[in-house]
């Protein structure tokens, strides 16, 4: 950590998504540990989650138009892109083409015709996950599921992404990318994860269980996440003041992927349960019911078919089921060995910050509407 803090400029550094969850949390990480390098956002519409820092300026843009990327990258000329913007998983087929995939491959040609030297971008923990084998500590080595196999068409397309991403490597010889894999990031101004489960405790839903909770899991706080990027900014841009040198294999960041979690499993009910004793839930574990897996696959299924019927969502689903029942968890030793990453906030005060923000912003509503 103190390596990294201890850079005061990154020079100017691009944040594509930056309006985003994950994207604001990069900029106010570099705001805070680079102070002197400029911040350029880039995002579809930049009025939300703006950072106040006069070292950070905001562009609306759209990065399907490889035109106006190329434009604007050469009018900026960074020396480093962190690209983080991507649609919601849910949107169709040829959205999540068209921005995950054509949209970084737009940003991959105006960042090597702009001469940008450092190439960063997120992709996901689920590119190595298909629909029936569970994660035990994987890491790199395992390989991307996508098409058929890959349950999830968001994550075939962030894994053609990631690719296109490793593949541009060192093309031209002082273009270096790599790319960070997070799994289940959560955090304050998240809109996944926390929410949900908090929403759950709100409607009753604490006393129900999936499984045996025997299952590990993986979960990220935001501000890890935003370490990893910034580290892997670091390491490329001190690969390229050695070029045309190639580093050794075992040190080697460009041209590689790397998982980025807390480092710390958990069992999946366990992580559910300590988000809703923070949001003040204090029922027993004696009260709590168990649900068989199969037994909530089937209600799943029911329930999905009866509100695709309707044009709803249930609140059981088969992923659902799923997720929460199966070992998802992965190794960070390459990211330790190469990045010299260490998560730098615990999981339970990443809770603890998460559904604090929650609460505070549920108590400014309600002030609001009492006025």
């Amino acid at each position: 950590m103190s390596s990294l803090e201890s850079i005061p400029s990154l020079g100017k550094v691009v944040v594509v998504g930056g309006c985003g969850f994950l994207g604001s949390h990069i900029v106010s990480y570099i705001v805070k540990h680079h102070p002197q390098t400029r911040v350029a956002v880039l995002d579809l519409r930049t009025s939300s989650n703006r950072n106040a820092s006069a070292n950070v300026s905001y562009h609306d843009g759209d990065v399907t138009d490889v035109a106006s990327m190329k434009a604007l990258f050469s009018q900026l000329k960074p020396d480093a892109v962190i690209h983080t913007a991507s649609p919601h998983f849910n949107l169709g087929p040829e959205i999540l083409d068209k921005v995950n995939v054509q949209g970084t491959k737009n940003l991959l040609q105006a960042a090597q015709n702009a001469g940008v030297k450092a190439f960063v971008y997120t992709s996901s923990a689920g590119v190595v996950l298909d629909a029936v084998t569970e994660l035990v500590n994987a890491d790199e080595r395992w390989p991307l599921v996508t098409g058929k196999a890959q349950p999830e068409y968001y994550t075939t397309t962030k894994a053609y992404a990631e690719t296109a991403v490793l593949e541009a490597n060192r093309k031209p010889e002082s273009f270096l990318t790599c790319a960070i894999r997070p799994a289940g990031i959560f955090g304050e101004g998240d809109v996944q994860l926390l929410p949900k489960m908090v929403s759950a405790y709100r409607k009753g839903q604490t006393k129900f269980q999936v499984g045996d909770n025997n299952n590990l899991f993986d979960f990220t706080y935001v501000e890890n996440v935003a370490h990893g990027h910034l580290l892997a900014v670091v390491a490329l841009l001190k690969t390229h003041k050695i070029l045309p040198t190639v580093p050794l294999d075992t040190e080697r960041v460009d041209g590689e992927a790397f998982f980025v979690t807390n480092g710390e499993p958990v069992y999946f009910w366990d992580f559910a349960r300590a988000v809703w004793h923070e949001a003040g839930d204090r029922l027993p574990l004696k009260s709590v019911w168990h649900l068989s897996a199969d037994v909530a696959w089937m209600i799943g299924t029911v329930l999905e078919y009866t509100f695709w019927a309707l044009g709803k969502t249930p609140n059981l689903t088969r992923a659902q089921v799923r997720y929460s029942s199966m070992s998802k968890y992965h190794s960070v030793s390459k990211a330790r060995q190469r990045l010299g990453y260490e998560p730098i906030v615990s999981l339970d005060e990443g809770v603890r910050r998460g559904v604090r923000y929650i609460l505070e912003q549920e108590e400014k509503v309600g002030q609001k509407k009492g006025q």
